[in-house]
């Protein structure tokens, strides 16, 4: 059985040991909430950030690959390669037909130049062939026969002879002059050209003159750098 002192020696204990811990049961509660808190968000900041890490590097991977694919071999950008060919080919492509063009242009030039050579060729040609002088025969059978090749220079070749004789017996005169002239097909050396020709005739049995108009279709070819008339036709 304890005394007295003993009893109040207890209670003071007790006094003093519940005097030590004053913060009450409430500040307690939500000290330790706050610090399981704290703990909580602790582990979870450290994985969020990771997958965000993670997910921004596969990001970055693909558009990296997206873009330009290393071949195997060469290790150039597959993406890059490809546009370098086909700026390639359309480049060529368009060199073809710009030199495809070009050429074009230059035919057509071509054309234009011996139509206009061949056209004034063959006009004078015509006065040459239908002007006869009967003091100056001889001159105009070389004339026309230096002015012409091929299958009528021939034939006026084996026919001048007899041709000659038939003028100066008949004191034949004539002069003709090109109405108008046209051409009407033409290549790089070979144009044809049609003639509206008047010519005033006159010989020892009509020595009044007389007008005789004809269309002719001459053919001119380029020889040596020179338009010769190497068909007539009167159609």
């Amino acid at each position: 059985m304890k005394s007295s002192s003993e009893t109040s020696d207890t209670h003071t204990e007790s006094d003093d040991d519940k005097g030590q811990d004053t913060t009450s049961p409430d500040l307690k509660a939500t000290q330790g909430q706050g610090s399981g808190n704290s703990g909580g968000g602790a582990a979870e900041d450290g994985p969020a950030e990771a997958v965000v890490d993670e997910g921004d590097g596969e990001a970055e991977a693909a558009a990296d690959d997206g873009g330009d694919e290393e071949g195997p071999a060469t290790g150039r950008p597959r993406g890059r390669t490809a546009t370098r060919w086909i700026a390639a080919a359309v480049l060529v492509a368009v060199l073809a037909v710009a030199g495809y063009e070009g050429w074009l242009l230059f035919q057509h030039h071509q054309k234009d130049v011996a139509s206009a050579e061949a056209l004034d060729a063959a006009e004078k040609f015509a006065i040459t062939l239908t002007t006869i002088d009967p003091n100056a025969i001889d001159t105009n059978i070389t004339g026309v026969i230096d002015g012409s090749t091929g299958e009528f220079k021939d034939l006026y070749q084996q026919s001048s002879g007899s041709l000659r004789q038939v003028l100066i017996d008949n004191k034949a005169t004539a002069n003709g002059m090109v109405l108008d002239a046209a051409v009407k097909s033409a290549k790089k050396n070979r144009v044809e050209v049609v003639l509206f020709i008047d010519q005033v005739v006159s010989n020892a049995a009509a020595p009044a003159p007389q007008l005789d108009r004809s269309r002719v279709v001459m053919t001119m070819e380029k020889v040596d750098g020179r338009w010769l008339a190497s068909k007539v036709d009167l159609p």
